[in-house]
């Protein structure tokens, strides 16, 4: 970055200094009131980046049944629903050179495992209210031909899968954290790191020119035509085709059920993380509500995984209901557990069973599927 002025030619000839930013929250502010600062490259579809505000200061909790234990500066998201991670610092800040870096990267493998969708709708639409901005115009930016919940549960699966960007920001960017940033990109598959170097140039009166230049798209552009394409939705027979190849016939037996259950009685939305996943949405109280996640992974010690949305269970039905479906799985493989830690938390989170500990004790698998049948039937009642 050159310390030399810009200058603006109208009726005269005005030079803008280079001036700091005199607080990280006031850089902090910038950012959330103008995200097109940190608009690069295209969707999916080739039209313009444009990245829209979830939350600044958005918690990043590191277990299922723990409040935030870090906060990230600002969380966006695109059309696309990738997410991107800022994080905002000053060249005067020594953490800046390295120390940033491991704070990032903290941030997002504990988002990827413990934002789920409602929260992140949840934290969306209340940064929208307290901006006095309308839900309708927000979300006109973002969804397309896509509900609210499909949107967010796209979101969620982009995090699972690692498919995000690591933002940044600094009013100088120090050589150290440039080599880290282009270092990331080579090794990273799916997650795009950058860094942002934004400068404030201002002049005799009011007028500022902000003039960004980003770091790391060189690395980024090398690995693209080996990065997959749009993302595609897993479907039922591919999730049947996996079970097949990777698990035992008992196993086998619980997904084909879980499966079955939710095409009977609800719908199945495809996910586009790694490795073959599903959601259910079961029509509840007139709402299709996202219940439960069905990820089947290729590593055996990860195997397969039945995880339920209680954050989408009590951002669309509240407390009461969410907290007799709580009551009424069974408890098996510590599921139990989670769920007792989960009602002090409001139920905000996403507690998992094995598909092998469903498949071993005889009436889980049953108990799982009638309290979601009783969620179904009780929802009815006003």
């Amino acid at each position: 970055m050159t310390d030399q002025p810009v200058f603006v030619l109208g009726e005269g000839l005005h030079a803008l200094e280079p001036v700091a930013f005199e607080t990280e929250a006031e850089f902090q502010k910038l950012l959330a009131r103008h995200p097109r600062v940190l608009d690069f490259g295209l969707l999916e579809d080739g039209q313009p980046l444009r990245l829209v505000l979830v939350a600044r200061e958005m918690g990043v909790p590191t277990s299922d049944v723990s409040g935030p234990a870090f906060w990230l500066d600002h969380l966006f998201v695109d059309g696309d629903g990738v997410p991107t991670l800022v994080e905002v610092k000053r060249a005067t800040d020594t953490r800046i050179r390295r120390e940033v870096v491991g704070q990032m990267l903290d941030y997002a493998a504990n988002g990827a495992r413990y934002w789920p969708s409602a929260v992140l709708r949840r934290s969306f639409e209340d940064t929208c209210r307290a901006d006095g901005r309308s839900l309708e115009e927000a979300y006109g930016d973002l969804l397309g031909e896509r509900t609210p919940e499909e949107f967010w549960e796209t979101v969620q699966e982009r995090l699972a899968a690692g498919r995000m960007r690591l933002l940044f920001a600094a009013d100088r960017i120090p050589v150290e954290l440039r080599a880290i940033v282009e270092f990331l990109n080579r090794q990273m598959r799916h997650t795009d790191v950058y860094a942002l170097e934004l400068t404030q140039y201002r002049g005799g009166s009011d007028l500022r020119v902000l003039v960004p230049r980003i770091h790391g798209e060189v690395a980024t552009a090398a690995r693209t035509s080996s990065r997959p394409g749009g993302a595609q939705r897993c479907t039922r027979a591919a999730m049947d085709e996996a079970a097949r190849s990777r698990f035992a016939p008992d196993i086998q037996r619980v997904v084909t059920a879980l499966l079955d259950h939710a095409s009977t009685n609800g719908r199945l939305v495809g996910g586009t993380a790694g490795y073959p996943s599903m959601s259910a949405y079961y029509p509840v109280a007139g709402k299709q509500v996202p219940t439960w996640s069905l990820s089947l992974h290729a590593d055996p010690a990860k195997g397969g995984t039945l995880s339920f949305s209680f954050g989408s269970v009590v951002y669309h039905l509240g407390p009461d209901p969410t907290a007799a479906f709580a009551a009424a799985l069974p408890a098996v493989a510590a599921l139990d557990r989670q769920l007792a830690a989960l009602s002090g938390k409001g139920y905000n989170g996403w507690p998992s069973v094995s598909l092998g500990a469903l498949a071993s004790e005889a009436a889980a698998l049953g108990g799982v599927l009638a309290a979601i049948d009783d969620l179904m039937a009780k929802g009815m009642a006003p």
